[in-house]
């Protein structure tokens, strides 16, 4: 009588077809399980940073309005902070734009900083950096004019929203004078020299300038 017994489609220490399916299928499976949870991560990293993200641009933008001319609402230039219209209310107000391109601009600070220094307790000056390719602060910088409240513009095709409001387009410097009700009085849109600042000034806000004696 034999004692042959028949193939069970094992042996030993060797899993059948069957278990070898399983396992693959459940190493599949946990694989899967990685690659939904990395997915996840990823996803879940996209999120925050777009949040984050937004929560600047909405901190940057200064809401709806901020760059409309009758009530701009800018991000300071030399530090945190807001330069609002609003907040200098009770006095004119000369807004200048300026960039460190800007060989106009260069031009015409000199007699800026010399006028606002005679009328820092009558007329608030305010600079706005827009249109700029290079160094924000060049231009304040190389006139120390360190007493104006300096503030970076926004939007617009380029850092521009407030200039090009104010019907900029490329022109480069732009002057807007305000009343000190904040009302808009004009606008230049071209450099001013020391002279033609200081008669602007009589003329819109009857505000005597003492004449530099410049020709």
């Amino acid at each position: 009588m034999s004692n042959h017994k028949p193939n069970s489609g094992t042996s030993k220490g060797r899993p059948t077809g069957g278990r070898r399916d399983r396992n693959a299928a459940r190493a599949a499976g946990l694989r899967k399980q990685r690659r939904l949870r990395w997915a996840l991560v990823a996803v879940g990293a996209a999120i925050v940073i777009g949040v984050a993200a937004l929560a600047a641009n909405s901190s940057d933008s200064g809401g709806p309005g901020a760059t409309e001319p009758a009530a701009f609402d800018l991000p300071r230039l030399n530090g945190d902070g807001r330069i609002r219209l609003a907040d200098y209310r009770g006095k004119p107000v000369v807004v200048n734009f300026f960039a460190s391109w800007c060989t106009a601009c260069d031009a015409e600070l000199p007699g800026f900083a010399r006028v606002s220094t005679e009328l820092k307790d009558q007329v608030t000056f305010v600079g706005v950096n827009a249109l700029e390719t290079g160094d924000r602060l060049l231009m304040p910088r190389r006139h120390h004019i360190t007493w104006w409240p300096l503030a970076r513009d926004i939007g617009g095709a380029q850092g521009s929203g407030l200039h090009d409001a104010l019907g900029g387009g490329s022109s480069m410097p732009l002057t807007a004078f305000y009343a000190a009700d904040g009302k808009l009085l004009a606008v230049e849109r071209a450099a001013l020299p020391e002279e033609a600042l200081r008669a602007e000034i009589r003329q819109l806000f009857g505000t005597e300038v003492q004449s530099s004696g410049a020709a």
